[in-house]
């Protein structure tokens, strides 16, 4: 895989979670990522695109406990593609992020169980008023 179709899986990514492509480096292969509250990190991939050398790192002091996860996943037997390793920074970040510690639930998903339980709320008192 190139390193355009591994940005435009970056910016697919990015678009259902938090964090945004700030910056890509093809001659690097580096992407970085951000999302608010000063969540940071970047993504060197390895030159087939696909394999157990994709490398996550943060510049920020802050962020790199939260990286641990991630790293061990892609040091971890089997290759991995840009999209896992993505999830799985997510995942470890979620803390950082306020959000609940979930089994690889989507942010998308996460914010769409938000916003149903709103509504719901009303519903017993249309019965109420109804008798």
């Amino acid at each position: 895989m190139d390193f355009q179709q591994l940005a435009d899986v970056a910016e697919k990514w990015c678009s259902n979670t938090p964090f945004e492509l700030i910056a890509t480096e093809e001659t690097e292969r580096r992407m970085d990522f951000y999302a608010d509250p000063g969540v940071s990190f970047y993504v060197l991939c390895p030159d087939n695109g696909c394999g157990d050398n994709f490398h996550v790192w943060s510049e920020s002091e802050d962020c790199l406990p939260f990286l641990q996860l991630a790293q061990d996943y892609i040091s971890s037997c089997g290759k991995k593609t840009l999209q896992e390793v993505l999830e799985k920074v997510f995942k470890s970040f979620r803390p950082l992020l306020g959000l609940p510690d979930a089994d690889d639930d989507a942010f998308e998903e996460y914010s769409a169980d938000v916003e149903e339980e709103e509504p719901e709320a009303d519903h017993p008192q249309m019965g109420v008023s109804q008798q």
